[in-house]
């Protein structure tokens, strides 16, 4: 009977290594957006500290690997900066709003472009304008170092929606990077670079926020609708919600949780 037994324990073994953790009563579990992660972590220990129950345990991974996780039951609730995407996403998904962010373009500091116009913007990251000396305001000179972020990202799906519509396309001569971190960095170290991120990433410094017509990218003029480039924060979950990802989900989406509304309004922008 032994043999039968092993065999038992090791397949109970395997399932838990890949069911999302709250399938066994345990703490939730959640991945997705570089962009939402210091936001659902904030929110996730705000959880625990208000219910008494275990913090949902928080990863990255790009708004691609949240939609895919929850799809697949590899986690709980999905985190996607971006908008759903018909005929895109995996069928049975289900997209809850839970906050807005804005997007800023970002240059070095030691290039602090005043402004950019819409053809500015759209001559830049398309390609068609190259060189500094094209770009009024700029102090850098020579060549644009063009950066983007990679096709799982949200950020870069809500900046081609925003920016740059159906039609244009970054430039494939752009260099994408995984993460919020690693585009401030590379365009923080580099003087003749150009890139996006999304608001919060840029509030310890070490960039340059450009305004877009005329308008600065802050969180007020986010949150007043001057500044237009907004995207929102979904959590995402492989049908509706259920148990104990139901719960949390509710907890952060209901009007008046004055802690959720507290968090968010710090660097986001609150749906309620």
């Amino acid at each position: 009977m032994r043999a039968p037994r092993l065999l038992i324990a090791s397949l109970l073994v395997a399932a838990a290594l890949v069911a999302p953790a709250s399938a066994f009563g345990k703490r939730l579990i959640i991945d997705g957006s570089t962009s939402m992660l210091p936001l659902v972590q904030k929110l996730a220990s705000a959880y625990a500290k208000s219910t008494g129950k275990p913090a949902p345990k928080v990863g990255g991974g790009q708004s691609a690997v949240g939609i895919n996780d929850a799809a697949a039951g590899r986690v709980d609730i999905g985190d996607a900066s971006r908008d759903p995407i018909r005929g895109v996403d995996p069928k049975g998904l289900v997209f809850t709003k839970v906050a807005r962010d804005g997007v800023c373009v970002i240059t070095n500091s030691s290039n602090p472009l005043p402004n950019l116009s819409q053809e500015l913007i759209e001559g830049i990251f398309t390609g068609a304008i190259r060189d500094w000396s094209r770009v009024p305001g700029a102090t850098a000179t020579g060549p644009i170092d063009l950066f983007d972020r990679d096709a799982a990202s949200g950020t870069q799906d809500a900046f081609q929606q925003i920016f740059l519509g159906e039609s244009l396309k970054i430039s494939p001569s752009a260099t994408p990077e995984s993460s919020e971190g690693l585009e401030v960095s590379s365009v923080g170290s580099d003087p003749s670079a150009i890139g996006f991120t999304s608001f919060a990433a840029t509030i310890n410094g070490g960039v340059h926020t450009v305004s877009l017509g005329g308008v600065p990218c802050t969180l007020r003029n986010a949150k007043s609708g001057q500044y237009a480039g907004v995207r929102n924060f979904w959590f995402v979950t492989k049908g509706v919600p259920k148990g104990e990802a139901r719960k949390f989900i509710e907890w952060v989406v209901k009007p008046g949780n004055k802690t959720v509304r507290s968090i968010v309004s710090s660097e986001w922008i609150a749906i309620h």
